[in-house]
């Protein structure tokens, strides 16, 4: 079974409850906006207001909720009151008026004051594995936001026309910006060349991102000397587990990810891996390997090392798709706890063994790279 075919029949089992509201809604956007794919490149696009005033901003930030120790109901019920307005517009048609605020939305620093009129009454929600969940949806009739104070280092960037959007997007990441801050300003043609500049659906926004940091994080990381054992990372939150093993070789990279008993009685596993020479094509897997990937990377980075990474994620009974922030929130607080150290891989794996459902066996026969080094075929250990 394809990963895409499962998350799918995932999604369509869980009937989830969402704010209920009129046509005419009053309230603050944390800051977020949201830019579908469907009909590109002419896409709905639009913003996400929550019918409360104040400050809104934890509906938004994923940075904040595993620090605060949401849970995954926590997550799904203030995600759910998000209501998401839209309108079909062109990607480069940013001289719109509601492309215009969408931008102003996206560099703030703080949640909007905001006013919508719906030409229907918002209904449903979207679950969704690359992006986090959100509640009811309806064209728009008007919106109207309050005086936003931008972020200044957006700000920047944004009357910056002759900078990439690339470089952009690492220069924000390196003075600190959120990863939620800096994917939203991407996603609504806040950066890059004047000329080429345009919006980006969301869900595109978020592995592209992912993707230009891991790529700057690797180029430092590759630098680095390569650690000298066996190392594994754990953390397990969202109803996930997830086991980050370090090896001394040079950069290469393995993602298995299993579902066990999620919907029913089913174990599924999938995989996708990479070469120290990089990968060719989009991961069969998903977002979710640019999110991993990115979370290893800031880790090696962050200590100054460089090693190979085998990165075993389960997912039990009570999972949600919440979008691959899962992954990468939950791969960065991994990189931060204490490793426990071995003398070779089969040590390193058996201490984690006893932490997963399915046996071993399940995940070295869905990847390659693993079973490689187990066999004993990998003799370059990673290098060029």
């Amino acid at each position: 079974m394809l990963k895409g075919h499962y998350l799918k029949k995932l999604t369509a089992k869980m009937h989830l409850k969402s704010v209920e509201v009129g046509k005419n809604v009053e309230g603050s956007s944390p800051p977020s906006v949201f830019i579908g794919s469907y009909g590109y490149p002419h896409v709905f696009a639009g913003p996400m207001l929550a019918p409360e005033h104040g400050d809104t901003a934890l509906l938004d930030t994923p940075e904040m909720w595993i620090p605060r120790n949401k849970t995954t109901e926590d997550i799904v019920n203030f995600r759910l009151s998000l209501i998401r307005g839209k309108q079909v517009v062109k990607i480069n048609d940013l001289q719109n008026k509601l492309v215009g605020k969408m931008q102003e939305i996206s560099l703030s620093g703080s949640s909007i004051e905001s006013e919508a009129e719906f030409k229907n009454v918002p209904r449903g929600f979207a679950l969704n594995e690359e992006h986090a969940p959100y509640g009811p949806s309806a064209m728009l009739e008007k919106f109207e936001i309050g005086n936003p104070k931008w972020e200044k280092s957006l700000e920047k960037v944004y009357y910056d026309t002759d900078l990439k959007s690339a470089d952009a997007v690492t220069g924000l990441y390196e003075n600190g910006a959120q990863f939620s801050q800096l994917q939203k300003a991407f996603s609504t043609g806040t950066m890059g060349i004047g000329k080429n500049r345009k919006l980006v659906p969301t869900r595109w926004s978020i592995t592209a991102c992912d993707s230009i940091l891991a790529n700057h994080l690797l180029e430092q990381v590759r630098h680095n000397e390569i650690i000298d054992n066996y190392r594994v990372h754990e953390f397990y939150s969202l109803n996930n587990y997830y086991a980050v093993v370090l090896l001394p070789t040079a950069w290469q990279y393995e993602w298995i990810e299993a579902f066990v008993h999620v919907l029913g009685s089913e174990e599924v596993v999938f995989a996708d891996s990479e070469t120290n020479r990089g990968k060719k094509g989009y991961s069969s897997v998903g977002g979710c390997y640019y999110s991993c990937k990115m979370g290893v990377l800031e880790g090696l980075a962050r200590s100054g090392e460089q090693a190979g990474a085998l990165v075993l994620r389960e997912a039990h009974n009570g999972y949600v798709p919440l979008g691959v922030f899962n992954v990468r929130e939950n791969v960065r607080n991994a990189m931060q706890q204490k490793p426990s150290e071995f003398f070779s891989l089969r040590d390193a794996l058996g201490h984690v063994t006893p932490n997963f459902r399915l046996p071993l066996s399940r995940f070295v026969n869905a990847g390659s790279l693993l079973g490689d080094i187990l066999k004993g075929r990998q003799t370059t250990l990673g290098q060029p």
